[in-house]
């Protein structure tokens, strides 16, 4: 598959030459809902030997419409432009959100489309899209503008888990309070960090226990606490792992949360090695204790139980296309 070209407006991407098949939608998570909306696009592409896209927006609307309370976001727009690469798409638009775009009305943003992609044949969404200025537009008002400008408009069935529908906002809450399992069935891959160790106070190693220090600055943080994951290494290696994302209450307040990982098996990595934690389980929440003797007594339990735990608990990938 040929690299996925990527564009930061629609007046940079310029009309494709051929049949456009273009998926709309934020795709924070790019969760299983998302992905079922992009494999249709892909998928109308393919039958018409076209071009299958993505156009997303760049900030979030929420930086715009509510800059004091913006919405925190499951992915870093680097991660998830990332991810929608996998996807069997032949280009992603990355149209900047600015006040002038949050005041268009439907009709004229679907003009816009129509405009900027001569050549578009359908789009794509899901079933709750809503879009323009108010978002006054839904995705049966983009129907009817579609067939009206001469394409199609394909509507996504919501996908259920866990007895509800899968959106973006539920797994932001499903993460923020430490549901990682569920949350990871709704993704449809397992929750993920990338970062690189960096030096820390060794504390760890003196106790029997060292860790991996890994800066990590999500959008939205997760519950902080202990969790059950699996650490791959630059080789593709994968070993079962314990990290904890908190203040360290027990060694020394901090005032940012810290990302730190005790692999529980043998590895090269050091500082500067380039790691990706895979988060599987949420083991605890995050405590004080009150001496070191207690701490590592914990710490000894919590390797029992990842060890435990991790064996049923596969690591999945995100379910790139070939």
């Amino acid at each position: 598959m040929s690299p996925t070209r990527q564009f930061t407006s629609l007046a940079a991407a310029g009309p494709p030459p051929g049949p456009v098949h273009l998926a709309l939608g934020m795709f924070d998570g790019v969760h299983r809902g998302h992905q079922a909306v992009i494999a249709a696009a892909v998928r109308g592409a393919r039958a018409a030997r076209g071009w299958a896209g993505v156009l997303t927006f760049q900030p979030h609307p929420s930086v715009v419409l509510r800059p004091d309370h913006p919405t925190p976001l499951l992915l870093s727009r680097e991660i998830k432009w990332a991810l929608l690469g996998r996807l069997g798409l032949d280009f992603l638009i990355e149209e900047p959100f600015t006040p002038g775009l949050a005041q268009t009305g439907p009709a004229d943003f679907v003009a816009l489309l129509r405009q900027a992609l001569p050549g578009l044949a359908a789009v794509y969404v899901g079933e709750n899209f809503r879009f323009g200025r108010g978002r006054e537009g839904d995705a049966a008002f983009l129907d009817a503008q579609a067939k009206a400008l001469g394409f199609a408009a394909h509507r996504a069935p919501r996908l259920q888990g866990g007895g509800e529908a899968i959106s973006s906002s539920r797994l932001r809450t499903l993460v923020a309070c430490g549901d990682i399992g569920l949350a990871n069935t709704l993704l449809g891959y397992s929750y993920f960090s990338p970062g690189v160790v960096q030096p820390g106070r060794q504390l760890g190693r003196t106790l029997g226990f060292p860790t991996l220090n890994l800066p990590w600055e999500p959008g939205l943080r997760p519950a902080y606490g202990v969790y059950a994951v699996e650490v791959e290494e630059p080789d593709g290696r994968r070993v079962p792992g314990v990290a904890n994302y908190g203040l360290r209450p027990s060694v020394e307040q901090t005032s940012r949360p810290l990302l730190e990982v005790h692999v529980l098996g043998a590895t090269s990595a050091g500082t500067g090695t380039a790691l990706t934690v895979r988060w599987l389980q949420y083991l605890r929440p995050e405590q004080k204790f009150g001496d070191l003797d207690a701490l590592c007594a914990q710490i000894t339990r919590d390797r029992a139980e990842a060890l435990a735990v991790l064996p049923g608990i596969p690591a999945r990938d995100f379910p790139a296309v070939a």
